[in-house]
């Protein structure tokens, strides 16, 4: 048993996690959000889960490398700065940050890595998601965890081959490029299709979130297996034993 503790215990996700928490016998360390005592919470845990929003990340690795413990950082819209705070914090402490904590997703990237590896740059990649009408960021984080997966088969960079928000005049795709859809509506927790299109042939590698307690109960999962860990990045992939 754990004491885990939340950051952004208020918002959905949060409530989600208080619950995969008790289902998984481990024990809740308590919560805090916007102005929060985080530094308490962090003595108070043997790792942290952290959903709240990227402005608040610095104050959280803070909190994390002063008591010690582990954090898993599953907050979306994260930029170059936030990564760049996340590798200095991973030379103290073990820390996994990702855009999706679904294990099903998981093994998604794992195949999409291993089909744009295999297929070759000759078959179109397009990543198409769909959330909720209240999601604030696109693509999404698992969307660019995909897209990511990708460029790693492909041995290219995401940044330098990626094309998103196509309208009006756009001229034909550019060859080797891994392309982003995003749909919103609904209360969609979030569907996910990696398509690869080949000369007349389609494969379609696509994963459905039905409830957001998937996203929760990977997280405690993950949370759980960082303990006792080195100081350093870890993934996902990791925590199922597919790297």
């Amino acid at each position: 048993m754990a004491r885990i503790g939340i950051i952004g215990s208020e918002g959905r996700m949060g409530h989600a996690l208080v619950q995969a928490i008790a289902a998984a016998g481990h024990e809740l360390a308590g919560g805090v959000d916007k102005g929060g005592d985080v530094a308490s919470l962090a003595d108070a845990s043997e790792a942290l889960l952290d959903f709240s929003a990227p402005f608040a990340l610095d104050a959280n690795l803070h909190a994390a490398i002063g008591a010690g413990v582990p954090i898993l950082v599953g907050t979306t819209g994260l930029d170059e700065a936030n990564q760049v705070a996340l590798d200095c914090a991973a030379r103290a402490i073990p820390v996994l940050q990702t855009g999706n904590t679904s294990l099903g997703v998981t093994l998604l990237a794992h195949l999409v890595r291993e089909a744009a590896s295999r297929l070759g740059p000759e078959w179109d990649i397009e990543v198409l998601e769909m959330h909720h009408r209240m999601k604030v960021d696109a693509p999404s984080g698992t969307a660019l965890l995909l897209g990511q997966a990708a460029a790693e088969g492909r041995g290219v960079e995401l940044a330098d081959n990626s094309e998103r928000g196509r309208d009006g005049q756009t001229g034909a795709r550019k060859a080797g490029a891994i392309g982003f859809a995003s749909l919103r509506g609904g209360t969609v927790a979030g569907d996910h299709t990696v398509i690869f299109a080949g000369e007349h042939e389609r494969l379609a590698l696509s994963h459905s979130a039905e409830d957001r307690m998937i996203f929760a109960h990977g997280a405690v999962r993950a949370a759980a297996w960082l303990i006792g860990r080195d100081a350093g990045r870890y993934t996902m992939p990791q925590v199922l034993g597919l790297s």
